[in-house]
């Protein structure tokens, strides 16, 4: 299993896997911790939201809390590891004397 390329870095569909899981292990505990805390049937006062079952709210405020902690990661991930330069794109270096 391949897991650095030739420039000791981690390629760029494993960062984004590896994103996207932690992201979905994260999300799952901030449902827990928040609909802990919160009755989903209360939120229906506070937000015009149609007419939703205590799952539905859970399922809509897990891919909700999925969606932020995936983009706030994948932005960290992205200043982390910034792209790389191809071969063609790096800058010549100057012979001249």
């Amino acid at each position: 299993m391949k897991v650095w390329d030739k420039g000791g870095r981690i390629p760029r569909t494993q960062r984004i896997i590896t994103v996207l899981w932690l992201s979905f292990l994260m999300a799952g505990m901030a449902t827990g911790v928040f609909f802990s805390s919160i009755d989903p049937l209360e939120l229906r006062y506070c937000v015009s939201f149609p007419e939703i079952s205590r799952t539905g709210a859970y399922t809509v405020g897990f891919f909700l809390f999925w969606i932020l902690t995936a983009a706030s990661s994948l932005l960290a991930v992205f200043f982390t590891y910034p792209a790389s330069l191809d071969d063609e794109e790096k800058p010549e270096s100057s012979t001249d004397l």
